[in-house]
């Protein structure tokens, strides 16, 4: 089961919290949904180069909270904070609900494994041999502090004649251990040749709650801690 699904999915309520984060009636569940999907969408669509990682969704009332983890914040919050004020804007325009956006820097985009899955498929489609990038993002993750990970790549590599994966691995990826911290990450590169997707299995070591704390409570001091060294919120 652990070699097949997504492993964040797997972790979820154990060691992982949800990225749309709200209750909602049975009406109007669709139509939240549909308004994550769009709200995802539109900000990766504006922001291509800003290496985003996650987005955190969070509705209270009439008011939707966004956070956005990128290694790159700066070109989301624009000069004087003028490209993430346009966003909040057309952000207000389409869900037609008040917005608050944060954005936080990802200290370490080595070990983010949508990132590392995102540098990968840069760089194939910058022509660069499939083999060379993923060596190399291997190589920064393990130095990064990663304990373990693993690269598939799917698709007609070096524009062979027929499509075929292959799968790279360096160090422990215990998938099925439900206390390991593994992220998982997938791009895909645009060639001339068709997609090549990208999976990465990204080993961050495991995590041990302490006795008798609950996911909530461990999650809490994990996002204090991480708003403490976070960039300032603007544009909310």
């Amino acid at each position: 089961m652990g070699q097949k699904v997504n492993p964040f999915v797997l972790r979820v309520g154990f060691i992982r919290t949800w990225h749309s984060r709200w209750f909602a009636k049975p009406k109007d569940y669709a139509t939240f949904i549909k308004e994550d999907f769009n709200i995802r969408k539109f900000i990766k669509k504006r922001f291509k180069q800003a290496a985003i990682s996650k987005i955190i969704i969070e509705r209270l009332a009439e008011r939707i909270k966004i956070r956005i983890l990128s290694a790159r914040p700066g070109i989301i919050i624009g000069r004087h904070g003028a490209d993430i004020e346009r966003l909040r804007e057309d952000l207000n325009a389409m869900v037609k609900r008040e917005i608050s956006i944060d954005i936080e820097e990802v200290k370490n985009p080595g070990i983010d494994a949508q990132l590392v899955a995102e540098n990968v498929s840069l760089q194939i489609e910058k022509r660069v041999a499939f083999r060379r990038a993923v060596k190399r993002a291997m190589e920064q993750s393990l130095s990064s502090g990663a304990k373990g990970i693993k690269v598939t790549c799917s698709g007609r590599l070096n524009g062979a004649e027929m499509s075929r994966t292959e799968t790279y691995k360096q160090g422990k990826v215990p998938l099925q251990t439900l206390r390991a911290d593994i992220d998982y990450g997938f791009a895909e590169a645009l060639t001339t040749y068709g997609l090549i997707g990208v999976k990465v299995w990204l080993y961050k070591g495991d995590v041990l709650l302490a006795r008798g704390a609950s996911l909530s409570t461990q999650i809490a001091e994990d996002k204090e801690e991480s708003q403490e060294t976070a960039k300032p919120n603007i544009g909310s």
